[in-house]
């Protein structure tokens, strides 16, 4: 097996790499989040141990790029000293596959990099979905209620944005720093793409998916 541990301290990945290499495995060290994306990218592992307080980059954000931006289907674990219940519920939203709360055994540690290397990689990176709408992020791929449908590049762009808030609003400003950035357009600019958008969801629908909530932004429903 080839992990990568991602931990500023270096006494602890140092004693973690010493037990996990006799045991057979390759062993690849980053300091920091931002190490650990430019390694990814550049090698295969088959697991990725990831603390979450780190300089430059924290796991929390480091594991989201990794999961969003560069599709890494990596099985991920957490192992750090903080225990609390949102800590594991932002680690597992984030992308995580497993947590391991520091003091922890190495043994344990083992045990549990090899069930999540049985388990094999994530299927779900890569798409977007939120009830019977999904997205391809890789291929621009829509579908809608089982029928694939054509939208343009910044319809794209709204939709992920949706499907990235589901079931929750999506405020106009967000939907235009995504498409846009800082240059704003005109109103109409936007409220022609979403009127497109909700039109091509709606096809062979009784309704569309999509709907403006005035003064707040937009939201998909799942019916």
């Amino acid at each position: 097996m080839h992990i990568l541990i991602v931990d500023d301290t270096h006494s602890v990945a140092e004693t973690i790499a010493d037990y996990l290499e006799l045991e057979g495995m390759t062993i690849d060290f980053a300091y920091h989040g931002e190490a650990a994306l430019q390694l990814v990218q550049d090698n295969h592992y088959d697991a990725i141990i990831m603390d979450i307080m780190m300089p430059k980059m924290d796991g929390i954000t480091a594991v989201k790029k990794l999961r969003e931006e560069l599709f890494c289907d990596t099985p991920i674990l957490f192992l750090t000293a903080k225990d609390q219940l949102e800590d594991k519920i932002a680690s597992f939203k984030a992308g995580g596959d497993d947590y391991l709360v520091k003091p922890f055994a190495l043994e344990e540690l083992s045990l549990r990099l090899h069930a999540l290397s049985h388990r094999g990689v994530r299927q779900n990176i890569g798409q977007l979905s939120f009830a019977d709408i999904s997205v391809d992020v890789k291929s621009g791929e829509v579908n809608c209620a089982g029928k694939m449908i054509k939208v343009s590049p910044i319809q794209l762009t709204i939709l992920k944005v949706l499907l990235k808030k589901a079931p929750n609003i999506a405020s106009r400003q967000e939907v235009i720093q995504a498409i846009w950035g800082d240059e704003s357009p005109s109103s109409d600019a936007l409220r022609s793409h979403v009127y497109s958008l909700r039109t091509k969801l709606a096809e062979g629908q009784n309704e569309s998916r999509l709907e403006t909530i005035h003064g707040q932004g937009f939201r998909l429903k799942s019916e």
